[in-house]
């Protein structure tokens, strides 16, 4: 396993990034694994040097803190990994218990330590941009927070470059922690950060972490426009439906199993090649619900591209509305 420093930092985290949104209950999702069931994906990736793990206090409401934490400090030390989550999305009911005011990422942050079993987060984001709260509340609450030892990097999630522009400004004037990373919504079917916000972090040292590298499973190339798919997360993932399933989509879908195929690989690892391949990528956040998912998402950090091959996946894109905000 390779690593790189995240953004402009110091710190140093796998090209692979474990996304844990379906480890936890799936009283929340149906498609989420149990604890039981969702340690062995977090045991093979410390096995395979994955270092970096991605979770929300939202997923599973809670309870995927709960299990990534015990599953970590059993199969590391805390020394070893780099801990990331979000707060923005309500995990309870209350009037604060949403968006990124003072008062809710301090509860937040309380929450999740207790959830994770640790004493601080590597990586701690904001799961999105909130108009009803001004700007510079946000960030001096996000640097007290480091500054209390809780936090030693803070992340943001997916917005519109000028927002995300905005707040490093705003930090900057004020001499606040900087944003470290942007965890943003980029996959071979949608490619629209492409336009402002990746030259943004580029030009401005950011670590880019993208979600939803295989969009939701769909560049694996078994997905339906009439019924979705035969899996449950296909079936019953309403965000997803409302992300792809167009006929451009499909098309460059169709590129990629065809690639795969000369290759000799699995679609997915063609999917993840390109993004690593992408300036300014870090780290996908990579999801697994079989351990063969995970073991084929590390070949693929090794898998290289040639510029031929980036032509014929990129081809067939078509320009999408803003999504995933």
């Amino acid at each position: 396993m390779d690593y790189v420093r995240l953004g402009s930092t110091g710190l140093k985290v796998s090209r692979i990034c474990l996304g844990t949104m379906t480890y936890g209950t799936s009283e929340w999702r149906p498609w989420v694994l149990d604890e039981a069931k969702s340690r062995p994906f977090l045991k093979r990736a410390i096995e395979h040097g994955i270092n970096f793990f991605d979770t929300a206090d939202m997923y599973s409401r809670g309870v995927s803190e709960e299990v990534v934490g015990r599953a970590l400090n059993d199969f590391a030390s805390r020394e070893q990994v780099v801990i990331a989550t979000k707060a923005y999305f309500p995990t309870q009911e209350g009037a604060n218990e949403r968006g990124l005011s003072r008062k809710h990422l301090m509860d937040a942050i309380d929450r999740s330590l207790r959830r994770l079993g640790t004493d601080y987060v590597d990586l701690y984001q904001i799961h999105r941009f909130d108009p009803e709260t001004p700007i510079k509340e946000t960030l001096e609450a996000l640097h007290d927070i480091v500054k209390s030892g809780k936090v030693r990097y803070i992340g943001a999630s997916s917005m519109y470059s000028w927002q995300f522009a905005k707040m490093l400004y705003v930090a900057d004037r004020h001499g606040w922690t900087r944003f470290a990373s942007m965890q943003n919504h980029y996959n071979l079917v949608y490619r629209e950060e492409e336009r402002e916000m990746l030259p943004l972090c580029r030009e401005e040292g950011i670590g880019v972490i993208p979600w939803s590298p295989l969009a939701r499973g769909f560049l694996a190339g078994n997905r339906r426009k009439g019924d979705f798919g035969d899996t449950a997360r296909a079936k019953t993932d309403e965000f997803g439906q409302q992300l792809y399933y167009t006929d451009a989509d499909f098309a460059v879908a169709n590129r990629v199993v065809e690639l795969a195929g000369r290759r000799g690989v699995k679609p997915t690892q063609i999917a993840l090649a390109w993004l690593l391949s992408r300036p300014g990528v870090t780290a996908p956040i990579v999801g697994a619900s079989k351990l063969s998912h995970l073991d084929e998402a590390v070949e693929a950090a090794s898998l290289i591209l040639s510029p031929e091959d980036v032509s014929f996946v990129e081809e067939p894109y078509q320009p999408h509305v803003v999504l995933g905000h």
